[in-house]
């Protein structure tokens, strides 16, 4: 026999009770299902579902109860107030970084047309969120995945922003000549092999190549911090998003690189997250 039909409110209330999930994920799921918003749900809890529509719901809190991050089961995170695409593709994008992207347009405020590099661009986050607050810059952005990069294309062309974007590892991507930037920034993995959460939460349904180096955590910053001196303008700026026990490790490499002025910024929790610096090479 076929099943009963059900309704917004009954479906909610059967996903909830089989998988489990706090009420706002439910609801977040089912709109998502549905293609509707939370409130559409509240004012039309009577309407009635297809089977489809309540097996692809009910999967989804499967997945969800399964670890599987409320990210990635609906395709999108929201980043500086814009809307991103996001798959396993690509790390999610998190409310930490928004502080590597608000100094890294405090280092340029005073700019004009300020040219900006993004490395390990990811999602793209950090780069449509710079070249939507500054639409006078030019920017570029790079990664090593061909996946990522098409993505984060999408998302710059959804928020209607203009990103140069290359393929291939850090500055390797690049094939500009005699070309400096005011700024470079970047977020890349930093977690060190071994770690174990690496093996906890969102993390095991990301990327790992984009957390973790497979050593001790630092050596991207290393590869950055010594690329970035041949590519920086005269007192242009390098800033970078970092672990919470790194900001000591990370300043020290900028000071051996021969960068000025470098200072680490705590996050909102009173973690230190970034850390900056000027060259005068």
């Amino acid at each position: 026999m076929p099943s009963e039909p059900l309704s917004v409110k009954q479906c909610l209330v059967s996903g909830m009770v089989e998988s489990g999930l706090p009420r706002l994920e439910a609801q977040m799921l089912l709109a998502h299902t549905l293609g509707q918003s939370r409130v559409w749900l509240i004012a039309h809890d009577d309407h009635v579902l297809s089977d489809t529509q309540v097996g692809v719901f009910k999967n989804l809190c499967q997945r969800r109860v399964a670890g599987e991050p409320m990210a990635y089961l609906m395709g999108e995170r929201e980043f500086m107030g814009l809307t991103f695409e996001v798959s396993p593709a690509v790390l999610i994008p998190r409310p930490e970084t928004e502080l590597l992207v608000q100094t890294a347009l405090d280092l340029v405020a005073d700019l004009v047309q300020p040219c900006m590099l993004d490395l390990g661009t990811g999602s793209g986050a950090i780069a449509v969120a710079l070249a939507h607050a500054r639409p006078d810059a030019r920017i570029w952005a790079t990664d090593i995945s061909q996946a990522a990069l098409e993505l984060a294309q999408r998302n710059a062309d959804r928020n209607a922003v203009t990103v140069e974007f290359a393929l291939g590892s850090w500055f390797d991507a690049l094939r500009l000549t005699d070309f400096k930037f005011d700024l470079i920034v970047s977020n890349p993995p930093y977690i060190a092999a071994g770690d174990d959460h690496l093996n906890q939460g969102d993390l095991r349904f990301e990327p790992r190549a984009a957390l973790t180096d497979e050593a001790d955590g630092l050596s991207a910053y290393r590869i950055i911090v010594a690329g970035a001196r041949n590519l920086l303008t005269a007192s242009g700026h390098l800033c970078v998003e970092h672990g919470f026990e790194q900001g000591p490790a990370v300043s020290g490499l900028f000071q051996q690189g021969g960068f000025l002025g470098v200072k680490t910024i705590q996050d909102l929790a009173g973690l230190p997250r970034v850390t900056a610096g000027s060259y005068n090479g």
